[in-house]
């Protein structure tokens, strides 16, 4: 679904206007649906925003009508598809007197723009399929009951940012689903698959569990293409299922590009959707991009106990360091991002003795920890340095990773939550574009 870009005209349009409309045409066809043009200050139809061709001195004169519209404005009126330098005088004139617009300075940012322009019209259709049945209720509750995802309150606000719906259904009822596919069923399933992934060394058993829950995922999503993100309160709950989903996100998100939700935690699965469905991906390439644990050096202890280890890998600047892992790993990777993946049997006890795990490894190199804020007005992008991994025989970090970040001490002053999104590569000037078109102030 492309966004719908209504092209504004000054009423002195000129032939310069025209010139350029049919160059954005040729730029950003495959991009956008660019509607017919009518002029600033006429009622807007419906669409994701509003471009400007062309920009005129006239504008100093229009700012009323200007303030009067209410989506994003862009100005590409350049015929490489960015902004034209003597633009810059009348979009600050703007923006001091609160209009922000947006405007490329390459055609990469035009596209990216337009990607994420898509992405929130998409939500509007939307659904994200959370299963769980007593969130809190079950296995750790001093832990799980303080978490923000399980609040109606939540999941209000970000019904009301971004228009997508939340769909819960039970955790109980979708494992005692799986349990009842047939061996032979899940065997068939596998087959595709069975080259391409690495088990490792789990038992038959424990494999056909895994790929049993995939096929009741699957179901579901099958009966409504809406839901485009499925989380399960996997840990918590886990007394309701032999297995955990982990093979499942992987093979959904490889085959149908399903969004995942480790423990069904909401705002980590809007902040994986929105980063991949928009800056996460190019014509020809997706960048990496996962949910782990962080555990910040500076907690000393508190940290320590609960991977049950003895003590963070020696380092400069261990104030400046965080180890991320998630259920005795890195976390859920899938394989088209990871450097290595295998699975593995399960490492938490919190999980059945039949359930599995995913050891797998983001490459060594600059990574972007995100995360959307409780609010869902502001969302935290901090640049890192994914330095290497470390292992911890006998604990529940088997193969962590060993992050970088240039202000520790503030960096654990301000964290909205132990859930993040490591993404690859250094995204803070993408995750600006992507906050300008959802209305998030970037921290």
């Amino acid at each position: 679904m492309k966004p719908r870009l209504i092209p504004l005209a000054f009423p002195d349009r000129d032939a310069d206007f025209d010139r350029q409309l049919t160059n954005l045409h040729h730029l950003l066809s495959a991009d956008a649906d660019i509607l017919e043009p009518i002029p600033l200050g006429a009622p807007l139809p419906e669409a994701e925003a509003v471009v400007f061709p062309q920009v005129l001195g006239d504008a100093y004169r229009q700012l009323g009508n200007f303030k009067a519209i209410s989506i994003p404005i862009l100005f590409i009126t350049s015929e490489f598809g960015t902004v034209s330098m003597w633009d810059w005088e009348i979009r600050s004139y703007l923006r001091a007197e609160g209009v922000e617009t947006l405007a490329p300075c390459n055609l990469e940012q035009a596209r990216l723009l337009c990607k994420t322009l898509a992405v929130k019209r998409t939500l509007r259709q939307t659904k994200f399929l959370v299963y769980q049945d007593n969130p809190g209720e079950g296995f750790q509750p001093s832990i799980f009951k303080r978490f923000y995802w399980w609040e109606d309150e939540c999941i209000q606000r970000m019904q009301e940012k971004f228009g997508l719906t939340v769909v819960k259904k039970s955790f109980h009822d979708l494992g005692a689903a799986a349990r009842e596919i047939p061996d032979r069923q899940a065997q068939a399933a596998w087959q595709p698959w069975k080259s391409r992934l690495n088990v490792g060394d789990i038992s038959e058993q424990a494999l056909m569990s895994a790929v049993k829950m995939y096929l009741a995922v699957k179901d579901e999503i099958e009966r409504d293409p809406a839901i485009q993100a499925v989380g399960i309160n996997c840990l918590n709950e886990s007394h309701f299922s032999d297995t955990t989903p982990c093979l499942t996100w992987e093979m959904l998100h490889e085959e149908i590009d399903l969004t995942w939700g480790c423990e069904a935690d909401l705002v980590s699965m809007l902040t994986l959707h929105l980063l991949h469905r928009s800056i996460g991906q190019t014509e020809n390439t997706k960048t990496a991009l996962m949910m782990t644990n962080l555990y910040p050096f500076l907690m000393g202890q508190a940290a320590l106990k609960h991977e049950r280890i003895p003590d963070f890998p020696p380092v400069a600047e261990p104030e400046n360091h965080i180890l991320a892992a998630h259920c005795g790993y890195l976390g859920v990777l899938p394989r088209c991002y990871a450097a290595e993946w295998t699975l593995r049997k399960k490492v938490l006890a919190i999980v059945d003795q039949n359930a599995t795990a995913i050891d797998a490894r983001l490459a060594v190199g600059e990574i972007t920890l995100v995360k959307l804020a409780p609010d869902f007005q502001h969302i935290m992008a901090t640049e890192g340095l994914l330095e290497g991994y470390a292992q911890y025989p006998g604990s529940d970090c088997l193969n962590g990773a060993v992050l970088h970040v240039p202000d520790g001490r503030r960096l654990v002053e301000s964290l909205y939550s132990h859930h993040y999104v490591i993404m690859a590569g250094h995204c803070r000037e993408k995750i600006e574009l992507l906050g300008k078109i959802f209305g998030l102030e970037v921290v």
